[in-house]
């Protein structure tokens, strides 16, 4: 019987950059055109990674920008987290920077398990922000980037699946990391 594990899971970013539609898509299989804008909405799916099942609690959060303080219940109890730009928006890419910093303070400058994604790939035409500027961001945070479009549901299975490995990762870390020597 495999073991199922519960992960929580926060999405931020800043409004307008395809949060709920990457949620959406990723528990319904559709693609939302319209909807209002998102206070906080919470999704839940059972994901099978290996003999693992994992039940991932998603909290769709309202857009924040860079004055944005980060609520206690973003952080506390929160496995990991996929931080969402549009690449039609380098002032959304500038947020996110921002974002990811409080993140970081707020869990005690420790590794946090991040995915950063780049949505709305599909309007490469409108593009504001180059995939090797998002790359470049994610390594400085020793995070995971991909680029997706949750219209056309590019990698939004990928990115919940790449968020609960990362999760594993800064996990194992932790025991690899912490050295007791006695003198």
């Amino acid at each position: 019987m495999p073991l199922v594990r519960y992960r929580k899971v926060v999405i931020l970013g800043y409004r307008s950059v395809g949060k709920t539609s990457l949620a959406h898509q990723f528990v319904e299989g559709e693609f939302v055109e319209g909807y209002d804008p998102t206070v906080e909405n919470t999704y839940s799916k059972i994901v099978t990674l290996g003999k693992d099942e994992f039940h991932l609690h998603l909290v769709d959060t309202a857009g924040q920008d860079e004055y944005s303080i980060l609520p206690y219940s973003f952080i506390i109890g929160v496995h990991g987290y996929v931080l969402v730009y549009s690449v039609t928006s380098l002032h959304s890419f500038q947020v996110i920077e921002s974002l990811y910093q409080k993140l970081h303070e707020g869990h005690g400058k420790t590794r946090v398990p991040v995915v950063l994604v780049g949505n709305k790939a599909d309007l490469s035409p409108e593009r504001e922000v180059q995939a090797v500027e998002g790359k470049k961001l994610a390594e400085s945070w020793g995070a995971t980037f991909m680029e997706s479009s949750a219209r056309e549901n590019q990698l939004t299975q990928g990115i919940f699946t790449k968020v609960i490995q990362e999760i594993a990762r800064v996990e194992n870390s932790y025991g690899q990391e912490r050295h007791c020597h006695l003198m």
